[in-house]
């Protein structure tokens, strides 16, 4: 079993409040989010930007692989994942994540990419996080009483 670790660090609160995102491997430093980085478009990063990224990485290495176990050598793969955030009442919802693949893949059939292309969109481990069990543990700090 492989485990991955990221950090999200917020302080203030809503939309005054201030973000830092870090990853385990250090890709991502203190990667700066919130308010305006999702919904005003200001430079940093946003949740639904970050699982874009990882929808699309992941599907794509599913697919070179399921190519290379039917015995293609070559081919180029670029993926775009398109993720819908949407007002949900008073929050929001991630409502779709759309995968945009572009292939040159010489050697196999169109009708056989695509259906290796639908198994990997079914079967790659953040298309099925989508649906994964979640647990939540949660530590509170002692702070002073108000």
């Amino acid at each position: 079993m492989i485990t991955r670790t990221a950090t999200a660090r917020y302080e203030g609160t809503g939309k005054t409040g201030k973000g830092w995102l870090s990853t385990q491997s250090g890709v991502l430093k203190d990667q700066r989010y919130g308010f305006n980085t999702r919904f005003e478009n200001e430079p940093g990063t946003n949740p639904e930007e970050l699982i874009a990224a990882a929808h699309a990485g992941c599907f794509t290495m599913a697919l070179s692989f399921a190519l290379a176990n039917a015995g293609v050598e070559d081919g180029t793969l670029e993926t775009e994942a398109r993720v819908k955030l949407e007002q949900d009442g008073a929050g929001f919802t991630v409502t779709r994540s759309d995968l945009r693949l572009r292939a040159s893949v010489p050697g196999i059939e169109e009708a056989r990419l695509r259906e290796l292309a639908e198994e990997a969109k079914a079967n790659c481990p953040i298309s099925k996080l989508f649906k994964a069990e979640m647990n939540l543990e949660v530590e509170v700090a002692a702070t002073a009483a108000a």
